[in-house]
């Protein structure tokens, strides 16, 4: 995977870390997996002190949050707010690197009325950041659905619902003042859902080769996505914001949904999320304004199966609970790259053996054991501070392990069997330094590109088959 990653010069892209799972790695799992994908800036939801203990010296920087059900207390009394980053922040700071606080999630949303509780409580946990000498260094705000504008179309037309007006003033002002971010969740998927006769899907994704037009500014618009931010940006300034910066923390687009959900698939969320990143990257900023940074936090990490509703709302995330990539995504603008792997390479002809991710634990464990051992594959790479040992699970192990068996025996479908655990793929699974065979190479790790075997190979992979037979069968008979 090319790397969700910290930008020298412009905007961010981050990752959000939803753990409303119940198979989900340790949290130590998950940064070892964001070390190794070089993302660089991550939201979580809470400040799980597991999580920010997995983070540290990591230099990873994190976005934690305080969430609706707790904005009570926190609005209450400013001890409250002491006590939680006595307890919970100055621990691990600034091993563990806090950067953002955010006080409530979409609270106008949310049912009951929690909206009023949202400044009380940020300016308490600023007081407390403040006692501590962290106010310039950690920053406070609050996320918002774009359920917070009463009007976003045309975008010149944005404008804040007037019932969000009793808090929405008093916390821009706290924004302006402190010089946080507005912190917007965007997401047009659902604008194409649920609206498409209006909205067209080209247009949701960044594909669209037509053009909507402002009609009071003359602005031209491309896709939903800056549609969106304008109309929170004309909404700001007419109310004489003009200086406090947008921050999208929450974008992204389902893998898979309901039967009626039929955008939502792993070849939309990939063309959605690829350019998404080309767009912030390369500091595209929007019609209103151009050239303006804008950091992006996808959602998500993980897919999450605790999440109620409809069948999208679990498969947002760009991975699998076993940490195998869902779907492939361009992260540089280079060009369709594997979520999983820096080589850009033509999968068209060429497949890989993995292992099942369905498979039990006892049965990838039999059939790794035999493939390092009597199947005669060099396991090295797999090992302990090796290009492959990361992420450390037995079906990443297995993969490289059962694709190696596969390749040096022909690239048939028997030997890609392994007792019913293996399976074929036309995805490349190489990631970082972790470079997979495929039929033909020389060396695994020295040039990733597809090779012809040549005739003096063909007579090799041949002459071996023989023998390879016979241990497969061996391997079909004990195990």
């Amino acid at each position: 995977m090319n790397c969700i990653s910290e930008f020298s010069n412009g905007s961010i892209v981050g990752v959000c870390y939803g753990r409303n799972a119940d198979d989900l790695p340790t949290p130590d799992k998950v940064a070892q997996l964001v070390q190794l994908h070089k993302i660089k800036y991550v939201r979580i939801y809470d400040a799980n002190i597991q999580v920010l203990k997995a983070f540290a010296n990591t230099e990873v920087e994190l976005m934690i949050g305080v969430a609706n059900l707790d904005l009570l207390p926190f609005s209450q009394f400013q001890s409250n707010a002491d006590t939680w980053l006595k307890n919970n922040i100055l621990p691990y700071y600034p091993a563990t690197k806090i950067t953002y606080i955010t006080v409530g999630a979409e609270v106008t949303e949310s049912t009951g009325n929690i909206s009023a509780l949202v400044v009380p409580a940020m300016q308490n946990i600023h007081t407390a950041l403040r006692k501590a000498g962290l106010h310039r260094k950690i920053k406070v705000s609050s996320t918002h659905s774009l359920g917070v504008l009463s009007r976003s179309f045309p975008p010149s037309a944005g404008a804040f619902s007037s019932k969000h007006a009793f808090f929405l003033k008093p916390m821009l002002e706290f924004l302006a003042e402190n010089q946080s971010p507005f912190m917007i969740d965007i997401y047009p998927y659902y604008a194409y859902r649920d609206s498409p006769s209006n909205v067209s899907l080209d247009y949701a994704l960044f594909e669209s080769s037509s053009e909507v037009i402002d009609p009071n500014t003359g602005l031209i618009y491309t896709n939903m996505f800056d549609a969106q931010i304008d109309a929170l940006y004309f909404a700001l300034m007419a109310l004489n914001f003009r200086t406090i910066k947008v921050m999208v923390t929450e974008t992204g687009w389902p893998s898979k949904g309901s039967v009626k959900e039929t955008a939502a698939t792993p070849d939309n969320a990939q063309t959605y999320n690829t350019n998404l990143i080309r767009h912030v990257i390369n500091n595209t900023g929007t019609p209103a304004k151009p050239g303006e940074e804008l950091d992006v936090y996808i959602f998500s990490l993980f897919n999450e199966n605790r999440k109620p509703g409809l069948e999208s709302e679990r498969n947002w995330g760009m991975f699998y609970p076993d940490q195998t990539s869902v779907y492939s995504l361009d992260l540089t603008g280079r060009g369709a790259v594997d979520m999983t792997t820096d080589a850009n390479i033509t999968s068209s002809n060429v497949t890989w053996c993995i292992a099942s991710s369905t498979a039990s634990e006892l049965d990838l464990q039999s059939a790794l054991d035999w493939a390092c051992g009597a199947g005669n594959v060099d396991c090295s790479a797999i090992q302990p501070s090796q290009p492959c040992y990361q992420p450390d699970t037995l079906v990443s192990h297995a993969s490289f392990a059962f694709n190696s068996y596969y390749h040096q025996n022909g690239a048939n479908d028997i030997a890609c069997g392994f007792g019913g655990v293996g399976v074929k793929t036309n995805k490349n699974p190489s990631y970082d330094k972790c470079l997979y065979m495929t039929f033909g190479s020389n060396n695994r790790t020295a040039n990733n590109a597809t090779a012809t075997p040549t005739a003096s190979s063909a007579i090799v992979y041949k002459f071996s088959a023989l023998i390879q037979c016979f241990m497969l069968l061996l391997f079909l008979l004990f195990f």
